[in-house]
């Protein structure tokens, strides 16, 4: 047996040994997979719980439900009301934490009312390259891991979702929408609707693999090497300015750096 299927094997049999779990579900590439790997290894002991939020982008929670539906499994969904976490609202570098600490917190209470044993997430082996203070809240929350503990990476866990025909296995990585302030700049729900509206229109003219970042009341786009041609011919250029200028941006610009995770941090790391 090749290296991906032994850790696909330890992953089984971790799930199968927790008896019963609730997912917290986003749809996302490694949520997805979790919640497909959870059902398969638990059977009805596996609940997918998600958080519906101002900053859950809307298009990612129709393609959750999609996706626990063509899964089978039990699928809920709770109101997080993110505006009334101070710490969201101020954006510190430390949002996540607050944020996730509250989410988990209710997920918690979800799966002690379902008589579930555990809540899992859906970390894996690549995530601490990155700034995650989310992280921490995991951690203080007893909430587990089981893509970072059987070491499953991003492409790993994508190269699986492929094999077991979940439609997740080439998704763009996705994040909440606040992860596209920059730090210190407060969150409002006028920003988030027109981060969302944004990205919107750009998914919805073939775009893929993107961010708009917000800086005051200028937008960042940041897109992959593949789609820069076609994002600077003039007729398309002026009408992204049109539209995005009719959504509150007074000024559009183009990351040259690309798309890129977590571009937000790269200011905490110079520091």
């Amino acid at each position: 047996m090749d290296t991906l299927h032994l850790k696909l094997q330890f992953l089984e049999q971790y799930l199968k040994n927790l008896g019963s779990a609730a997912v917290a579900f986003s749809g996302g590439v490694d949520s997805a997979f979790l919640m497909a790997a959870a059902h398969r290894a638990l059977g009805t002991a596996a609940i997918a719980v998600t958080a519906r939020s101002c900053a859950f982008p809307k298009r990612e929670l129709e393609e959750a439900r999609k996706l626990a539906e063509a899964e089978g499994i039990s699928h809920m969904e709770f109101d997080f009301r993110a505006f009334q976490v101070e710490e969201f609202v101020n954006n510190p570098p430390e949002r996540c934490y607050y944020c996730k600490s509250a989410i988990l917190k209710q997920m918690k209470e979800i799966a002690e009312v379902e008589g579930v044993a555990c809540v899992i997430e859906g970390s894996n082996a690549d995530d601490e390259k990155d700034y995650r203070p989310g992280a921490k809240a995991v951690y203080e929350q007893g909430i587990l891991s089981p893509l970072k503990e059987a070491g499953l990476t991003k492409e790993e866990i994508r190269l699986l979702s492929r094999e077991w025909g979940l439609p997740t296995w080439k998704k763009q990585s996705a994040a909440c929408l606040a992860s596209r302030f920059a730090y210190g700049e407060p969150i409002t729900e006028e920003k988030l609707f027109m981060v969302e509206q944004a990205e919107n229109y750009l998914h919805e003219h073939g775009f893929e693999r993107l961010r708009v970042r917000i800086h005051g009341t200028m937008a960042r786009i940041e897109l992959s090497d593949d789609d820069f041609p076609r994002a600077v011919e003039p007729e398309f250029r002026y009408e992204v300015s049109r539209v995005f200028g009719k959504l509150g941006f007074s000024y559009v610009t183009l990351d040259m750096q690309g798309y890129r995770m977590g571009s937000m941090n790269e200011v905490l790391k110079r520091e």
